[in-house]
């Protein structure tokens, strides 16, 4: 083409190849949908595992209070049985009216409830997340806390 080596372009072939390779400034037609299609899948999925996120921390400061509140009612009683027996009142009281832990499940181990001895507590709630299924994790979660309290070093004999 020119000169006669095949490679080499004249001017005038060369501006009409960049004239077709570049876009005007208004030739981006149908690039913002493009874009709204790409992006809004990508956000939702980030707004679904924010929502995820903030449900599991949410449950998990409502199961801490709940532990602690279940323990400190356990050091408060007077004999095993009833330091179970409000323990398990204290955390059920604490979550009352939370609907993603309906019935929580309380452990109160007594075996060192004895004057300056301790009460441990263990609350662990379910965590529905099957309404987050578009981030992939469906099912449930398992939320656990656990606390120790000391009793009284000089609480009177039962």
């Amino acid at each position: 083409m020119g000169d006669g080596h095949p490679m080499r372009l004249t001017a005038a072939p060369r501006r009409a190849w960049r004239r077709r390779s570049t876009l005007a400034p208004g030739d981006d037609a149908g690039a913002s949908t493009v874009e709204l299609v790409l992006s809004v899948p990508a956000l939702l999925l980030i707004a679904l595992f924010l929502m995820m996120c903030g449900r599991l921390v949410s449950i998990q400061l409502d199961v801490d209070a709940a532990v602690h509140a279940a323990a400190r009612a356990a050091t408060l009683a007077r004999t095993p049985a009833l330091a179970r027996q409000d323990a398990l009142a204290a955390a059920q009281t604490t979550l009352a009216g939370r609907t993603s832990c309906p019935q929580p499940a309380v452990t109160v181990d007594t075996s060192a409830f004895r004057p300056g001895g301790t009460v441990t507590v263990v609350v662990t709630c379910q965590v529905p997340l099957r309404d987050l299924a578009g981030v992939g994790v469906g099912g449930s979660k398992r939320v656990t806390a656990r606390t120790t309290s000391p009793l009284d070093v000089y609480r009177g004999a039962s």
